[in-house]
């Protein structure tokens, strides 16, 4: 009896084995994503000065991005005003235009409203009010740069989906 339950056992470990077989030989090796040097490529400035970041970078400015904004920002909208993402588009209208590096820290440390018109570090999170946002309190301003490399290289990566929110999507 104990021989056939066995038996039983190895068929149907068998049956089970080939389905999965079958499914890893058709997909194939898996291979990580190489980013292009493009894609990798920012304005630094407002005057067009480019910077390239390194893969490590990105996904280390993300992992940032995440934990400290990606609560009202994931996948690049704004939860609080969908009129207001961080595609390029948006980021370039905005006044000053936060389309850079330097800007998007700058915005970062002491944000405004979107026409540049008053301070917003009471309502947004900020190193200026990181004594109420305390996920702002131990981020460097290497953090802060990190983050921008991630926002601004979003878009070449995602396509669409960063920042279109319900107007694509």
């Amino acid at each position: 009896m104990a021989s056939s339950f066995s038996s039983a056992l190895r068929s149907l470990a068998r049956l089970l084995l080939l389905p999965l077989a079958l499914l890893v030989g058709l997909a194939g090796p898996v291979q990580a994503a190489q980013w292009t040097t493009e894609q990798l490529t920012v304005p630094a400035d407002a005057s067009g000065t480019t910077v390239t970041f390194s893969e490590q970078e990105i996904k280390a400015g993300r992992k940032i991005f995440n934990s400290s904004c990606g609560e009202c920002h994931a996948g690049g909208i704004t939860k609080t005003n969908h009129n207001v993402g961080l595609d390029p588009e948006t980021l370039a209208l905005a006044s000053p235009a936060r389309d850079n590096v330097d800007a998007l820290v700058d915005y970062m440390k002491d944000p405004t409203s979107y026409d540049g018109e008053y301070s917003i570090a009471d309502v947004h999170p900020s190193i200026r009010s990181s004594d109420v946002f305390v996920k702002m309190r131990d981020l460097s301003d290497d953090d802060l740069r990190l983050m921008a490399g991630f926002i601004l290289t979003a878009p070449k990566v995602q396509g669409l989906q960063w920042g279109g929110g319900k107007i694509y999507f």
